[in-house]
């Protein structure tokens, strides 16, 4: 008889695990553990998906230029 026949007819459709077992403490950790680490997963597939903030620069005196390097003598620093 094929492997996957037999567990059919050993257990009933859906039921993988005994009653005793879903509703332990070690069980609860274990799927409290998988829920915190698919939430964690997903933020940070989100996180790289969007493009990075740009946040504003001040300009500092040090970096402006003391002469203008534009075709045009009068134009802005």
């Amino acid at each position: 008889m094929n492997a996957v026949v037999l567990a059919a007819v050993v257990a009933p459709r859906g039921i993988l695990l005994p009653e005793s077992v879903l509703y332990g403490h070690a069980f609860a950790v274990l799927s409290t553990f998988v829920a915190i680490n698919t939430v964690m997963y997903a933020a940070l597939t989100i996180a790289k998906i969007l493009p990075a903030p740009r946040l504003p620069r001040r300009r500092s005196g040090r970096r402006l230029r003391k002469e203008t390097r534009s075709i045009y003598p009068d134009g802005e620093l």
